[in-house]
């Protein structure tokens, strides 16, 4: 999934004083970026493997991955008042030793095993991964020169897309690959034994996160990042009174964008591996079907270049509107086609998703002004609409997983209202400058 963007910068005060160059902060910053995309994404290929290893319902299934997003609602408050006390670079070190922590558990939820332990452990994961999301994206905007702002977001979009993309092969080879469950044909029932061997070959893998987690978490609790500086100071109370976010009917709108969006990203990344493994889709096991969900991401990472170079000459809600469209019509392909076109057609809806998030959140914001800051605090925490997922996964259990995604075209049309309609700014403000 994209991280949200800030639409203007200026450069951290007492930067060059300190000495640190731009550009090996932007490079450490990407790295965030990069790991909150792969651990994210790891979820893609966990959930058929702990479908198979407690022998789940869609539903069950689903819920693993509405914990994980519940932690972006919950945590997001306790993270700024995290980051007002003790300051964004302590912060991103906590929040990379949280999610160390929520890794090494997961390991005990292996060894046990246990579905509920699991859950906490995710939620832990996630929580750190809110606090990174909150303390990371100011320090894009504000690192180095502001004129090349744009090209640094762009830049740690990217990584976050590497990230997203290099997941599922990571997880099919360590997880899936070296399970029964993964590597058998569908529809083969475990034993007990192989259920427990399963589950314990989630240990490795998540040992090696959270040993780059923290390995990552001492480099940036000793590198010299400048100081955010006058780049965090809030608008003042007296002038905030002045001005209301429901006047902006961009903004309104966008937040449910954002929430349904979400619902559509997540669901299509989440049942991707079980859906593509059917006999009548592409009758694969859940290992092969993970390294196809690589170019589901690696379409959204193409995806995000291409529209961004687009939108240089074209509006961006035009562009948004075609891409909703897309989805739109890949998604009842999916719905209602067999075999490797439903698979294919599945793929194709990564393209079409991949501009939708920084697109709704840039738009969301225009006209803002004074209000920018609260009004992208709304946005962020409206990604926890992908832990409504678990709508999805009852409508699998219920009407089957194709025609479950018959959800996910309805979603798309929501985006295509709002690219059209509900995206136009009201009682637009000036632009908010930080000196």
């Amino acid at each position: 999934m994209a991280s949200p963007i800030t639409t203007s910068a200026t450069p951290a005060a007492g930067a060059e004083n300190q000495g640190t160059s731009y550009r090996s902060a932007l490079t450490l910053l990407a790295s965030l970026f990069f790991m909150w995309g792969f651990i994210t994404v790891i979820n893609n290929t966990l959930l058929p493997h702990l479908r198979s290893v407690f022998e789940l319902s869609y539903t069950q299934t689903t819920l693993i991955e509405s914990v994980w997003f519940i932690a972006y609602f919950v945590a997001s408050i306790p993270s700024a008042k995290l980051i007002e006390r003790v300051g964004y670079q302590k912060s991103l070190v906590v929040g990379l030793l949280i999610m160390a922590a929520g890794s090494l558990g997961m390991m005990l939820a292996a060894s046990i095993p246990s579905y509920g332990v699991t859950l906490v452990m995710l939620f832990v994961i996630a929580s750190g991964i809110t606090l990174l999301q909150v303390a990371a994206n100011p320090y894009v905007a504000v690192v180095g020169k502001p004129e090349t702002a744009s090209s640094r977001l762009n830049l740690v979009q990217a990584m976050n897309s590497a990230g997203t993309m290099l997941a599922p092969l990571f997880g099919a080879y360590l997880i899936l690959g070296r399970s029964k469950g993964g590597t058998a044909e569908t529809g083969v029932v475990l034993t007990q034994a192989e259920r427990l061997a399963d589950a314990q070959s989630v240990i490795l893998p998540y040992g090696l996160v959270a040993v780059v987690l923290v390995v990552l978490a001492v480099v940036i609790a000793r590198f010299p990042l400048p100081s955010m500086g006058a780049a965090t100071m809030r608008m003042a109370k007296d002038e905030r009174k002045k001005h209301s976010l429901w006047a902006h009917r961009n903004l309104v709108f966008g937040v449910p964008a954002i929430f349904i969006y979400l619902i559509a990203e997540i669901g299509v990344a989440n049942l991707f591996v079980n859906f593509v493994s059917q006999p009548d889709i592409a009758n694969l096991t859940h290992e092969q079907a993970g390294r196809y969900l690589t170019f589901l991401w690696g379409g959204m990472m193409v995806g995000r270049f291409v529209g961004s170079a687009i939108m240089q000459r074209i509006d961006a809600a035009k562009v948004l509107a075609v891409f909703s469209i897309g989805a739109f019509i890949v998604m009842l392909v999916t719905v209602f086609a067999h075999g490797p076109v439903a698979m294919w057609s599945l793929i194709l809806v990564g393209l079409f998703h991949s501009i939708m998030f920084p697109t709704i959140f840039t738009l969301g914001i225009k006209g803002l002004g004074p209000l920018t800051e609260e009004g992208s605090g709304l946005l962020i925490m409206a990604i926890a609409g992908g832990a409504l997922v678990i709508v999805q996964g009852w409508m699998a259990d219920h009407y089957g997983l194709q025609t479950s995604f018959l959800l996910t075209a309805v979603c798309e049309l929501y985006i295509l209202f709002y690219a059209l309609w509900g995206s136009r700014p009201t009682h637009a403000l000036p632009d908010q400058h930080v000196d």
